[in-house]
């Protein structure tokens, strides 16, 4: 079997390690923070949502980004300053509007399968990430946006997708919590929600039984690629330790058979020095985490998770004590500033919506890796002992476990022909 070195820890690195290593591959993953899932696999929205498998990539996303933009509190907020990477990107998201609906409906189904691979896996392993299989209810507050929606949902149902529309009143009775006036919306009963950073972590240390070596506080400053087939040469990381490292060694190289890249936002610099385009832009998103011990009420929190349309806010309970609210995107570059004015939506729309202060919530924010047709990178590379799973948006948790199995079965297949 293969040597193969993963470069990035978060959900697809781990995924994709664990995979490989089931296959019988000797995997190392190499990740400059001190743990697994540090970065934009710490404190997403929560959710396992097929439901949420619809692309951007509409004129009415580009429609809304105008209208709000210079609007600090607006769900898309776009910097106008001039950056190439940006308006390529943006330019290749327009082109890619006339893909919407074969996208869409790919996505519904990767992420069918990955939800039957996760809670499988989950189960099997024993992997304890606050798991909630209580669905997802989608919501509107205005009949416009509950017509286009019924659009979407044929689409999605197209894709496989177990989605129905719901009344006002069976909104209320599947979710009690909710206060807010709605016109309507539609009910996924197989989605769940759950603790990503958790269950990374778990399934991090499940994969060490299967011999996955995790090099902690590394950075990879060079990659030398030898060959130019699959039966010659091979693969050199040269690795140091990282500014976040607790014990320091000397630069040295490791050999591998074959690299995967899973670095998140960074895979685009990543795939430059190794002679490929792989075009992601960061779109920065934010979340809060209300502490319900500190709640005067914690009952009101609810159970079942929620997407609001029109504020393009997702909700999700995180076990007894914690309440996840995430949302908004913002393309302003690598700018990782946690921004009070982009944060208070978030804060506004828990207490709108339902009988919580809120007042006791930590609040963070994460870069999510969007390629410009929103569809995720698993694929080889031009130098054939490269490879990519990467570029995974706002779904990175809902698509990860059929992406490191498509990437696995594929490296397998042609690293060991």
């Amino acid at each position: 079997m293969s040597k193969i070195c993963i470069i990035g820890a978060g959900i697809t690195g781990v995924t994709s390690a664990y995979a490989l290593a089931k296959l019988g591959h000797q995997v190392t993953v190499i990740e400059r923070h001190l743990k697994p899932a540090m970065e934009t696999s710490f404190a997403n929205g929560g959710q396992l949502s097929a439901c949420n498998s619809e692309v951007w990539n509409q004129i009415s996303t580009i429609r809304k980004g105008m209208k709000w933009m210079g609007k600090s509190d607006a769900p898309l907020l776009l910097n106008p300053s001039f950056s190439m990477h940006k308006y390529s990107w943006l330019y290749q998201f327009v082109s890619h509007i006339k893909d919407y609906e074969a996208n869409t409906i790919e996505t519904v189904k990767l992420a069918l399968d990955a939800r039957y691979r996760l809670f499988d896996v989950a189960e099997q392993e024993g992997i304890d990430f606050d798991l909630v299989k209580k669905g997802i209810l989608h919501f509107f507050h205005n009949d416009a946006d509950f017509q286009k929606a019924q659009k979407v949902n044929e689409l999605l149902c197209k894709g496989g997708l177990v989605r129905h529309a719901v009344s006002p009143a069976e909104m209320k009775s599947i979710e009690p919590a909710l206060k807010g006036d709605y016109v309507g919306g539609f009910y996924t009963p197989d989605d769940a929600t759950g603790d990503i950073h958790k269950f990374t972590n778990g399934l991090a240390k499940v994969s060490e039984k299967y011999g996955v070596e995790y090099l902690f506080g590394t950075d990879v400053t060079d990659i030398q690629l030898h060959g130019n087939s699959l039966q010659d040469g091979g693969v050199t990381l040269m690795i140091k330790p990282s500014d976040d490292a607790f014990e320091q060694f000397e630069a040295h190289p490791i050999e591998a058979d074959a690299v995967l890249i899973c670095g998140g936002v960074n895979s685009y610099q990543l795939a430059e020095k190794l002679g490929d385009r792989v075009n992601i832009y960061p779109v920065k998103g934010y979340s809060i985490t209300v502490n319900l011990e500190a709640e005067p009420h914690p009952e009101n929190a609810p159970w079942v998770s929620l997407l609001d349309e029109s504020a393009k806010i997702v909700a999700s309970r995180l076990g007894d004590n914690r309440f996840r609210v995430a949302g908004t995107a913002e393309f302003n570059g690598y700018n990782r500033d946690i921004r009070a004015d982009r944060v208070f939506p978030l804060l506004q729309w828990t207490r709108q919506n339902f009988y919580l202060d809120a007042c006791s919530s930590v609040p963070w924010s994460g870069l999510r890796p969007m390629t410009p047709n929103l569809m995720p990178r698993v694929e080889q590379g031009k130098h054939p002992r490269v490879f990519y799973n990467t570029g995974h948006g706002h779904l990175g948790w809902t698509l990860s476990m059929a992406t490191a199995e498509l990437i696995s079965q594929s490296m397998h297949q042609k690293l060991d022909a």
